[in-house]
């Protein structure tokens, strides 16, 4: 099993081609759940994510001299337990690496990201059957907190006055968020919603991040293979809101906030002992930062062993 974690690391590091803000999922956070792994207790995996970020653009979202294209990659240490059958924990230990190419210019950060953790209570869990066909659902609701763990570095947002404060390893900020998920299975057709607030607060460098909305809608379909696989191909939509950084308690950051909304498609596949899957978010309508941003398209791949 070892091996094959340590093989999928070297898949994943090898990935540079294929193109996926604090605004819209880029940079110090990211809380797209999607379908987590089937488990009963425990289990632990990796998560790579990949994303890419166009900035310093012009008034009409045209290049110029001073535009930015940054990618975003973080390989991520996750996890989750169950305890009992009402409470579940879920915990992201990021590493990540930031690059940056401009006519100005360019920069590369790695190292360790802020890590999360979130808990979860099981409002509802209800079995039954329509007719024939078996019925169920389940809803988790709860909190979490993020902590600063990674490296903020103020000079960059002074550097960069005109573009958004994004190309940092941390917030330097603690957060938090409030969570819910939800699952409704009709036989093998399923719908799985999870919703996210992140209340960020203000650093130490009177800094604070925009609060943020991030919320999923997949719809899957379960595919049993001689009792030893699971399929389950998804699609659905992703989206994302934030509000304007605000500095010194008062001053809205121009070049900050906005939405994103994204059609996604993955699959996932569960085996005995090992789970992994992969989505894709094509990014459909996008206004971040006034339009002086640009959210290009993200790709997720993850895995994890039960225990």
């Amino acid at each position: 099993m070892k091996k094959i974690m340590i093989a999928l690391v070297l898949v994943i590091m090898s990935i540079t081609a294929t193109k996926a803000c604090d605004i819209c999922g880029c940079g110090v956070g990211s809380y797209y759940l999607g379908i987590l792994p089937e488990y009963n207790k425990r289990f632990i995996g990796l998560r790579y994510q990949h994303k890419t970020l166009r900035t310093h653009l012009g008034p009409f979202g045209e290049r110029t001299p001073l535009t930015s294209d940054e990618t975003y990659q973080s390989i991520e240490l996750w996890g989750g337990w169950n305890i009992g059958s009402r409470f579940r924990i879920l915990a992201f230990v990021p590493y990540n690496f930031n690059e940056r190419e401009s006519q100005t210019g360019n920069g590369i950060k790695n190292s360790l990201g802020d890590i999360a953790l979130m808990s979860y209570y099981k409002l509802l869990d209800s079995k039954g059957s329509v007719g024939n066909r078996l019925l169920v659902q389940s809803l988790w609701v709860g909190g979490g907190i993020k902590v600063p763990t990674g490296k903020y570095e103020p000079s960059e947002r002074l550097a960069v006055s005109e573009s958004p404060n994004n190309f940092q390893l941390g917030t330097a900020s603690t957060d938090f968020t409030l969570n819910a998920a939800y699952d409704i299975r009709y036989n093998d057709l399923g719908l799985n919603a999870n919703v996210n607030y992140k209340i960020n607060t203000e650093n130490k460098y009177e800094y604070r991040y925009g609060n943020k909305f991030t919320g999923n809608l997949l719809m899957y379909y379960k595919i049993r293979i001689a009792k030893v696989v699971t399929l389950a191909p998804n699609a659905g939509v992703l989206y994302e809101s934030a509000q304007k950084d605000v500095e010194n308690k008062k001053y809205e950051v121009a070049v900050s906030g906005g939405y994103s909304l994204s059609a996604v498609g993955g699959v996932e596949v569960s085996l005995k002992r090992l789970s992994f899957g992969a989505n894709y978010q094509n990014v459909r309508s996008q206004n971040l930062a006034g339009g002086r941003v640009h959210a290009g398209n993200r790709l997720m791949v993850h895995m994890s062993v039960p225990f």
